[in-house]
């Protein structure tokens, strides 16, 4: 009988198939037969295969392995006042004057092998800016400036993380600022300083962070105009923050 080339490629792969499988049962026959006789017994994938016992363990013991690898392993650290300063920059005339702030507290969420997972919040007390003058910090503490006794907190909270460098240890932190009711979003420019633990047993870890901000976007607007027509006050304010953080167990 006349068959097509198709045909015939589909009966020359019929009894290929067929062939293996007399193959595999022969081999299966020998397999037992050599059993019996007393020799080692192999375990072929006819009788035993991924399910088996002893490769269920292995599975289980990889699976749980990679399991573990993505438990994070951050850790939270309360920021510790008497290692850490909240300091600030602004012009004033032809200069620039410093000042800081004394009371504060803050939360830092951190684990250096997943920084982008980091999550930070802390708040500042306004009426504890110190600049060395008492007349100014007074002036600072009013209405013209902070109004502390209807505002007395600054507050931040981190919304992202991104530009991660593990070289240097930094990164951007992208969060939000709020300042006399005033929430405007802000970028800090960050780096993780290392950790470990000090002579006590506690576990230490270090931060620095900056930004720059205009004091108008907060509804600090005060300021006096000189004879040449520049400013008293600068409106951009330069905050810097250098942080120990100890973990909060």
């Amino acid at each position: 009988m006349m068959t097509n080339p198709q045909t015939r490629i589909m009966i020359a792969h019929r009894k290929l198939g067929q062939r293996k499988e007399m193959e595999m049962s022969h081999s299966t026959s020998l397999t037992a037969t050599e059993s019996r006789a007393g020799k080692p017994r192999m375990l072929t994938g006819n009788r035993r295969g991924l399910g088996g016992p002893r490769s269920v363990i292995p599975l289980v013991a990889l699976v749980l392995v990679l399991s573990l690898e993505g438990v994070s392993q951050a850790k939270p650290y309360k920021v510790d006042g008497a290692h850490t300063s909240v300091t600030f920059s602004v012009r004033h005339l032809f200069t620039s004057v410093q000042g800081r702030f004394d009371q504060f507290d803050g939360k830092i969420v951190f684990d250096p092998e997943a920084p982008a997972k980091t999550v930070i919040s802390g708040s500042i007390q306004t009426a504890s800016i110190n600049t060395n003058v008492a007349d100014r910090d007074k002036h600072l503490r009013s209405s013209d400036f902070f109004d502390v006794e209807k505002y007395p907190t600054i507050a931040f909270r981190s919304t992202g993380v991104r530009d991660i460098d593990p070289r240097t240890r930094t990164a951007k932190i992208e969060g939000e600022i709020t300042i006399r009711g005033v929430t405007r979003p802000i970028v800090l420019d960050a780096a993780y300083l290392g950790s470990g633990k000090d002579p006590w047993g506690k576990e230490r870890a270090g931060f620095s962070a900056s930004a720059t901000i205009d004091r108008k976007d907060f509804g600090l607007t005060w300021n006096k105009v000189l004879e040449a027509g520049a400013v008293l006050v600068g409106e951009e304010v330069a905050i810097q923050l250098d942080i120990e953080g100890i973990v909060d167990e």
